[in-house]
């Protein structure tokens, strides 16, 4: 008999949502991925890549010349130069970045400061490597302050001799909070002060509204000095699928992530790596992320202010929430249930984002949709909404 080193967890409430869906053909705004296709110029360098014989393993950490594309890429936005060869990695999507940069960076005794809400896969991977996840929560939004925020004196306040690492997701999955200048002077105080490692999980990078400029720990050499900054081009190019992510690290946190990697994955799809790096010639497709999105998002706020959800502030990310409670006194889980099987439409619970999902605390009456949809897909949402 396998003793279970993750007693309490189940399939996640993503693919739980999303069979939900698909079982009653509900128009599902649950679970993040587009339903559209990536730019058709992409697709043709995947079939060039395998025509020219980019078939077989390369090389563990990454293809050269994606390696150095990022390392441009993030010299321009962001103006810290990482070494393409020592300090940029190719993963399997973000995902397994984070599980390696946890396996590589805390072990037993540890602690590991994480933001509640938090994406579901942070949990599982700090108690994989036997160390205890310590949560500070957002500051929810106020009357006079719509927008969640970090505490930073909650985040210094829960530092402790064992915490190794904090864990940043900023545009910030599900609340789309994002981080402003303000927060990365609060940020470097704090390392200045403790030495704490980071992780910057900025798979969302692209995705920053209203013209504001992301925020990423690459802009300030402290914070870079001392993080793993982790993207990903599933969101950055429609491509989840493909499930090909990156992190930029410090020459000796690299060579621990890449300990990890190679006895995780060794290496990550060879065509994909060559396409994309030739894709990343031209900038315009990330330069004009935002506006694509914001149209989406605005579509999708619009018109669940004419139902009776109360739509939130979306600062980032492709994810909208939503109150619902003047609908429902429902927890989040199963009002979601519910408006898939009764209603025809999926979102995922803001609970199932907390390390105690079910706690009354965990639960404020909110749901997540995701807007990276075609814009029938948002339009057919919505009118089944209208009629909760």
């Amino acid at each position: 008999m396998i003793r279970s080193k993750l007693p309490d967890v189940d399939t996640t409430i993503f693919t739980v949502m999303s069979r939900l869906a698909l079982e009653h053909k509900a128009v599902n705004l649950g679970q993040g991925f587009p339903d559209f296709n990536p730019d058709p110029r992409l697709l043709k360098l995947v079939d060039k890549a395998m025509a020219d014989g980019h078939n077989q393993y390369p090389y563990m950490p990454g293809v050269a010349p994606l390696r150095e594309a990022i390392a441009r890429k993030t010299k321009e936005l962001y103006g810290h130069a990482y070494d393409p060869e020592t300090e940029i990695t190719v993963t399997s999507g973000a995902t397994e970045a984070l599980m390696a940069t946890v396996l590589a960076a805390v072990g037993p005794g540890d602690e590991v400061i994480v933001i509640e809400p938090c994406y579901d896969s942070y949990l599982p991977s700090i108690r994989l490597a036997g160390a205890t996840a310590v949560p500070v929560p957002l500051r929810a939004p106020t009357e006079t302050d719509p927008y969640y925020r970090i505490d930073w004196q909650r985040v210094r306040d829960a530092i402790t001799p064992k915490s190794r690492l904090l864990m940043l997701n900023f545009p910030h999955n599900p609340t789309g909070a994002v981080l402003d200048e303000r927060d990365l002077d609060a940020l470097e105080q704090i390392v200045r002060d403790t030495g704490i490692l980071l992780v910057s999980d900025e798979v969302y990078e692209h995705i920053v509204f209203d013209g504001k400029p992301h925020a990423s720990l690459a802009r300030r050499p402290l914070l870079a000095e001392h993080a793993f900054v982790i993207s990903s081009f599933g969101k950055t190019y429609h491509t989840t699928g493909w499930k090909i992510g990156y992190c930029c690290a410090p020459r000796q946190l690299s060579l621990e992530l890449r300990k990890v990697h190679q006895f995780m994955v060794f290496t990550v799809s060879s065509p994909m790596q060559f396409a994309l790096a030739e894709f990343m010639n031209d900038p315009q497709p990330y330069l004009d992320l935002p506006a694509f999105y914001q149209a989406k998002r605005d579509r999708l706020s619009q018109g669940l202010a004419k139902t009776r959800f109360k739509p939130l502030p979306s600062p980032g990310t492709f994810f909208l929430m939503a109150d619902y409670s003047a609908m429902s006194d429902l927890p989040e889980a199963d009002f979601s249930r519910w408006l898939t099987v009764d209603h025809g439409v999926t979102v995922i619970p803001i609970s199932a984002f907390y390390q105690r999902p079910d706690a009354p605390e965990s639960n404020h009456r909110l749901v997540r949709f995701c807007f990276a949809k075609k814009d029938e897909t948002l339009d057919a949402a919505l009118e089944k909404l209208q009629r909760v």
